[in-house]
């Protein structure tokens, strides 16, 4: 590989996560509505891809792509990691949390069975999810929908799933998550009419107390980057195996996080933001635009999958007698992440708000766990 396809790769790199980062902020209507529906995460991997694609370049083997997998994912999770505070949980309460958990694993394992199920009645389709290898874009929807980018990017690692595929995966996530916090915006305002409904006597708390997950702390940015980076250095020398890297690195974010007093967990927010959007960009050098398909019975699938894990959530909140209005809060937890999660709360109660925020961080968290279950449900075919 020559310097030029270094240094360019640099530069459209750099562009891009300036790009990205600078349409987030702007405060135009018209620039809002376009991210509603193609968020500026996308941008960040089709951009490079624009370039590659006009200019004809191959920059799939150039020094960014060891640097992204040896360096700025295993910070990124460190990053994401740490801002998860345990001692907050016992604000949300354990009916809500199982809630919450059973829709993760509905989540996780739904993929595997509803792939079953369609090769009983159709075993042609055996060329589709195996031999054609997509299943493995199965996976990195467990990621984005519970842990959002950082888990769906290393899930991405692991399974090997084929940049084409990814893309493809990510534009049909973007649409049905949006089209899905459409629904429970709209759902979350009837929450209290379908209880009366089915039954359900759950009051709601009349207050809640702000857990302050962003209150400020005493750690500068600086010390915290050090502590990633000698870490992720020392990892690195070690030279372990990527699925190893991610569970050590994942176990020790945690603790970092919730045994360091003053942790600035606002700061390590911000810091796993822009790293993913950096690792999506050096992403982007790779990808392909010649292969953008998916095939109608994996759309199929994934829709089914996505109604059921609603359906399932509303039976377990039956079973549970909880308040149908954490359905679309744990539901939005698992499927939206940490902006639109208290976005759709606030629609019903801002004071829920702190509820949804703590099951969104705990969502990022635990997503690339729930994703490795899949990996291994579709291994024992």
């Amino acid at each position: 590989m020559n310097s030029f396809d270094e240094i360019i790769s640099l530069v459209i790199v750099l562009l891009t996560v300036t790009f990205v980062l600078k349409i987030n902020i702007l405060n135009n209507k018209i620039i809002e509505g376009i991210l509603n529906w193609f968020p500026a995460i996308l941008f960040a991997y089709v951009i490079p891809a624009g370039f590659t694609h006009l200019f004809g370049w191959d920059l799939s083997s150039v020094y960014l792509h060891s640097l992204s997998r040896n360096w700025i994912i295993p910070i990124t999770l460190l990053a994401v990691m740490s801002a998860l505070p345990f001692k907050q949980l016992a604000v949300v309460g354990l009916r809500p949390l199982a809630l919450f958990f059973g829709g993760s694993l509905f989540i996780a394992t739904l993929p595997v069975l509803l792939v079953s199920g369609v090769l009983l009645i159709e075993p042609g389709n055996d060329v589709i999810f195996f031999e054609q290898e997509y299943w493995k874009g199965l996976v990195p929807i467990v990621g984005g929908w519970i842990g959002g980018s950082t888990s769906q990017l290393i899930l991405k690692e692991l399974a090997q799933t084929p940049e084409n595929i990814f893309l493809s995966v990510l534009v049909l996530d973007n649409i049905l998550v949006n089209i899905w916090t459409i629904l429970m915006f709209q759902f979350i305002k009837k929450g209290e009419v379908l209880n009366k409904l089915i039954g359900i006597k759950d009051p709601l708390p009349s207050t809640l107390a702000d857990p302050k997950i962003n209150s400020g702390r005493k750690i500068k940015p600086l010390v915290i980057i050090l502590i990633f980076a000698l870490i992720t250095g020392i990892s690195y020398f070690l030279n372990l195996s990527f699925l190893m890297l991610v569970i050590s690195l994942s176990i020790l974010g945690m603790l970092l996080g919730n045994l360091i007093t003053h942790w600035n967990t606002s700061f390590s927010l911000k810091m796993g933001g822009v790293c993913i959007v950096l690792i999506m960009a050096i992403l982007g050098l790779r990808l392909d635009f010649s292969n953008l398909t998916l095939p109608w019975s994996f759309v199929s699938l994934v829709l089914v999958w996505l109604i059921l894990h609603f359906i399932l959530m509303l039976v377990l909140s039956k079973v549970l007698r909880l308040n149908l209005i954490w359905v679309p809060i744990a539901s939005m937890a698992n499927l939206g992440g940490i902006s639109t999660a208290p976005a759709v709360t606030a629609a019903y109660r801002k004071d829920l708000m702190p509820h949804a925020v703590l099951l969104a961080i705990l969502s990022m968290v635990t997503g690339t766990g729930w994703g490795m279950l899949t990996i291994y449900l579709f291994q024992q075919f």
